[in-house]
């Protein structure tokens, strides 16, 4: 896995996470819906009224201790490697559609006294953007890349296998940033960004130590051969 200090953006986001969740901590969310709606969460009436804010909100707080470690492991595991490979532009445009579509399609659905909070549909996202992003890249070739995709579209269909199987988990916003998350790693400009310079690789010429002429050893670098 990449350093955390080669991916600026994916440590960011989970700093800011885990920051928001002590809060949440402190005021008593996780126990109490009221606190975690006045934080952000996702309403029913969210676009009718408005509150756009909470579509952005949303993707950073998380209802319990096990939904923050579970989602931010995930972040972890996809979030860095897609920033590592595919660079931290990317990576930020991807996480923050995805994220914000899946609040959007949440926000549409929700019944009347309901509440969804959590990173887990921009996830779905970097997920699907992964897929396309791999097969446009310079590594589809690669023996590795087609057991990483096989791997992300197994973890994605289980996922929302589990998402349908239980009526609290808001398996739309999962599907919508997936979807979303798949057109953005097929349709956003494709570009490998160079590795970092403490990985760049110098091409130096192996040294000659066989016997030179006289004529050779005065000859200048700039003098015209004949």
């Amino acid at each position: 896995m990449p350093r955390l200090k080669e991916t600026p953006v994916t440590t960011t986001i989970l700093v800011l996470i885990a920051i928001l969740f002590l809060a949440e901590l402190f005021f008593g969310a996780p126990k109490n819906d009221e606190v975690l709606v006045a934080m952000g969460a996702i309403i029913h009436g969210t676009l009718s009224n408005h509150e756009y804010w909470r579509l952005v909100a949303a993707m950073f707080l998380h209802a319990n201790w096990i939904h923050w470690l579970v989602n931010s492991w995930a972040l972890y595991q996809l979030g860095s490697l897609y920033e590592a490979m595919f660079g931290k532009v990317r990576f930020t445009v991807i996480y923050f559609v995805t994220g914000i579509c899946a609040s959007f399609a949440s926000a549409m659905k929700l019944a009347p006294g309901g509440a969804s909070v959590g990173a887990s549909g921009a996830i779905f996202g970097i997920l699907g953007a992964f897929i396309f992003s791999i097969r446009r890249s310079q590594w589809r070739h690669e023996p590795w890349t087609r057991g990483l995709t096989q791997q992300l579209v197994f973890w994605g269909l289980l996922n929302l296998a589990v998402g349908a199987s239980f009526a609290f988990i808001d398996n739309t916003a999962h599907v919508a940033g997936l979807l979303t998350g798949l057109l953005l790693g097929l349709v956003l400009p494709h570009r490998v960004p160079p590795p970092p310079p403490t990985r760049q690789v110098i091409d130096v010429q192996p040294y000659d130590d066989s016997p030179m002429s006289p004529r050779d050893a005065s000859a200048s670098p700039f003098d015209d051969q004949p």
